[in-house]
């Protein structure tokens, strides 16, 4: 299930829900993951105003973490992705200023240092300019993007999403979809067979899926090989369903304006407002204001709204107390965040055993009636104990619990079975 950035102690450029990257930057090599791709999206979308005025930019680390969705406290993860992207190349080949040809490469991230709690980075001057040039861009979508749970999906969302007005990407050629997609050098997907089964299939079924285009992939071919594809775009008639009412009425209003000069997030200011109504949420501000000094003004509020707070009534809550509901409300998050990546493992497994085991039963359904009782037998005869026998017994290939077994012995049967299920 979606869950929007939960971003209500954001400031400056992190308000904005998009980021404008340059068709140039968006070539990227290496093979980044999913994680890594929206780390690049998110540090870009935080440095966007200043690319081309400052060396240096800067962002809490933990913000950052929660933004991608990295654990707050997983370091190590972080630092890794960091390195990932100044070793990963960004091409460009595009028209200049006086309309010659400009080829260019340029590390991701010049640098990167987390001190002190802050993530420092530097983008080289050359790909500073070209992330920031405003004529030719795509504008990633951070909500869109949090949908995704694969890169591939992701990378193919970022190149055809540029396109979305001509309906279009024109023609690639396959080499350069392999590079795009991160796989290229990859002799399993030298194969257009396992490159169709797992990344263009499972890329378009996600980005039709989770984001507001639709593609559809065409293949053109050069003899019986594929040399070429291209993807139509469409945007996506449930568009309305992915980005929530755009409240235009609700910014119009002075306590959205109020709740904005409090680094509220614009979408918890109209979920506050939408919940409380707007005279309750300006009765808090004005209480809050009262206070005076603070820590943490979009925590307060918060519980201000909560609990009802009212200085005629009762004193306010401690500090200790404010900072014991503040690491509650925090531990909530992680235990939802880490019960969501749980149920998602989850799925990913169900997902892929159902696969194996539809393998399994094609590969029985292949051969004759007499080579059927032979397997059956043999494999039978294999079986380590009575528990595993007695399934397989009762249930055939259908026994889950003896899969391990299965595959191996298919896979002794027939060399390469499975290589198009299980890798990934």
């Amino acid at each position: 299930m979606d869950t929007p950035i939960p971003h209500d102690t954001l400031t400056g450029p992190l308000r904005r829900q998009s980021v404008k990257k340059n068709v140039a930057a968006i070539h990227v090599s290496g093979k980044l993951t999913l994680l890594q791709r929206k780390l690049s999206n998110v540090l870009l979308l935080n440095a966007y105003d200043t690319l081309v005025t400052k060396t240096k930019h800067q962002i809490d680390a933990r913000t950052l973490c929660m933004m991608v969705g990295y654990n707050s406290n997983d370091m190590d993860t972080l630092k890794q992705s960091l390195r990932s992207l100044a070793e990963t190349t960004a091409e460009w080949d595009m028209l200049d200023a006086n309309g010659r040809q400009e080829w260019g490469v340029s590390a991701l991230l010049s640098y990167a240092k987390l001190s002190g709690g802050v993530c420092e980075y530097a983008y080289s001057p050359a790909l500073a300019e070209k992330l920031h040039d405003p004529k030719v861009f795509a504008l990633i979508n951070l909500n869109i993007q949090r949908r995704f749970t694969s890169g591939h999906a992701l990378a193919l969302y970022e190149n055809c999403y540029r396109f979305v007005r001509t309906g279009s990407t024109g023609w690639w050629p396959i080499d350069l979809f392999r590079r795009l997609m991160g796989v290229e050098g990859s002799a399993y997907y030298e194969s257009f067979k396992h490159l169709n089964a797992k990344v263009i299939k499972p890329a378009v079924a996600e980005v039709n899926k989770m984001s507001n285009i639709m593609v559809t992939p065409e293949l053109r071919k050069m003899g019986r090989q594929v040399s070429e594809i291209r993807f139509a775009i469409r945007e996506n008639p449930q568009l309305a369903l992915l980005d929530i009412d755009d409240g235009a009425g609700v910014r119009q209003s002075p306590v959205y304006a109020a709740l904005m000069d409090l680094g509220v997030s614009d979408r918890l200011a109209r979920q506050w407002i939408s919940e409380h109504g707007a005279d309750y949420v300006a009765e808090k501000i004005t209480y809050l204001k009262g206070r005076g000094g603070v820590d943490s003004p979009v925590r307060y509020l918060h519980a201000a709204l909560r609990d009802d707070y009212k200085p005629a009534e009762a004193a306010p809550p401690s500090p200790e107390a404010v900072a014991a509901a503040t690491r509650r409300a925090s531990a909530e998050e992680d235990a939802r965040a880490q019960a969501e990546a749980r149920e998602a493992e989850v799925t990913r497994e169900r997902k892929a055993r159902a696969a194996v085991m539809a393998r399994i039963q094609a590969l029985v359904d292949a051969r004759s009636p007499t080579q059927r009782d032979a397997d059956r037998r043999l494999f039978l005869a294999s079986l380590p104990d009575d528990v595993f026998r007695s399934e397989f017994t009762r249930l055939g290939w259908r026994a889950a619990v003896c899969l391990p077994q299965m595959v191996q012995f298919w896979e002794d049967l027939v060399p390469g079975a499975f290589d198009d299920v299980q890798d990934g």
